[in-house]
């Protein structure tokens, strides 16, 4: 039994409880400074999480931020991270005050996402590693989770199959066997680059995937749209293969992880429904982003909209449209808020 401790008492960070807990492992939840309230209103609703629609298990100790220092007193084995991409920076300083002679335990980041700093592209794995190195923490193991999961399906034990990824191939197998259970299928991966970037920029895709019924045909009406869609999403879905690859390979990962989990298993998934796929069906039906996110989606985080918006200049100095159309048009439609033109000529 192994003591697991996940940062982040939201959607995501809660549902993986399940198959640690289902592991026998010592499975603890600790929420952020902001989520007090609502880890005592869960508490007192016998566990039931209101994004999950399902409860906690009772064997799983959820604590409120006060006891952050407390819980890593004794060993930790693995910390997870089940915080949102703009939690990176806080969550470096919340584990340096639990860093023990400026070591910390495994780390496991659920969290999904790309930045550029310095005008090159960092992972959230790497900037993680860079603000922990700037407390002079710099022996720290970082591996990530890619693959379609949606959170409501791993707390409900639907069988998911997700990829555990770091450069060092055992560390990957060792945190993949802890996690297995004959729902949660783990495999592992030391294609750590491909594995985050796929994970990461499968949500602009998704936007573009979502955005097929508004882009089928011109002049038809609701009614075979709703029933014809699919020949342009799956055109879709081809383009956004092939351009992940090509994405992939200029950071460094190897495009065979597209096709696998972390990159069209995933963006399957994410296509299909969500955040992602919804903005991009309202821009596929004629809107700009702002007008979308203000009058259908204003208080909805949409993260490839945000990804859009941090990676828009570096993609834009790197690639042209002849060689990504899809993302281009898509990161284009947002960061200028124009109305989503395809040249579907430039495909491939």
């Amino acid at each position: 039994m192994s003591k697991i401790v996940i940062i982040g008492a939201g959607a995501m960070g809660s549902a993986f409880s399940f198959p640690c807990v289902d592991n026998s492992h010592d499975t603890n939840i600790i929420g952020t400074h902001l989520e007090n309230d609502f880890i005592d209103k869960l508490k007192s609703e016998k566990n039931l999480h209101p994004a999950l629609g399902v409860h906690i298990p009772e064997s799983v100790k959820i604590f409120k931020f006060e006891s952050f220092i407390d819980l890593f007193k004794s060993s930790v084995d693995l910390i997870v991270l089940g915080i949102s991409s703009k939690g990176i920076e806080w969550v470096s300083e919340q584990l340096n005050t639990v860093a023990k002679n400026k070591e910390l335990p495994n780390i496991l980041m659920l969290t999904k996402g790309l930045s550029i700093h310095e005008n090159k592209y960092e992972l959230l794995v790497d900037k993680l590693k860079r603000l922990l190195k700037s407390k002079d923490i710099s022996n720290v193991n970082i591996s990530a989770v890619g693959g379609p999961c949606l959170a409501s399906g791993l707390a409900n034990r639907i069988h998911s199959s997700v990829v555990i990824a770091n450069e060092d191939i055992k560390t990957a197998s060792k945190i993949a066997n802890m996690l297995n259970t004959d729902y949660y299928h783990t495999s592992s991966s030391e294609d750590l680059n491909g594995v985050e970037v796929s994970a990461a920029i499968k949500n602009i895709f998704s936007m573009a995937v979502g955005a097929a019924k508004g882009l089928c045909s011109k002049n038809i009406s609701d009614e075979i749209r709703e029933k014809n869609y699919l020949n342009t999403a799956s055109a879709l879905i081809k383009q956004s293969i092939y351009e992940m690859e090509i994405f992939v390979e200029h950071l460094n990962g190897k495009k065979e992880t597209v096709k696998g989990l972390a990159g069209l298993g995933d963006l399957y998934v994410s296509s299909g429904g969500g955040r992602n796929a919804k903005m991009g069906s309202y821009i596929g039906e004629g809107l700009t982003f702002s007008e979308a996110k203000k009058t259908k989606m204003q208080k909805i985080t949409v993260e490839g909209a945000d990804l859009a918006v941090e990676i828009s200049k570096k993609v834009n100095e790197d690639f042209d449209e002849k060689k990504l159309p899809l993302m281009l048009a898509m990161i284009n439609a947002i960061t200028k808020d124009k109305k989503l033109k395809l040249n579907w000529e430039l495909f491939r």
